[in-house]
């Protein structure tokens, strides 16, 4: 059973930013979360409900699961300097 992957209106700004080699990683990427949105390199942020942290290069993805409905929210890209 998949999730549907939504991006915040911030994070599409951001992927728009991107270089076109970076935002192939980062749709393969947003393809994984989808399939496994738990994956092994995923760690809940501290003090906050169903918030995650990966990691893909440079950039940090901050990212909120729902298990009803099946949902994955892109709530932020950020380079590693910026946050």
């Amino acid at each position: 059973m998949s999730y549907q992957v939504a991006l915040a209106p911030s994070a599409v700004q951001k992927i728009a930013e991107l270089d076109s080699e970076v935002q192939q990683r980062l749709a393969q990427k947003l393809e994984g979360l989808g399939l496994n949105p738990y994956p092994e390199d995923a760690h809940p942020l501290k003090n906050t409900e169903r918030l995650y942290k990966v990691l893909l290069g440079e950039y940090r993805i901050i990212y909120q699961i729902q298990d009803q409905p099946l949902l994955v929210t892109v709530i932020k890209i950020a380079h590693l300097k910026d946050y």
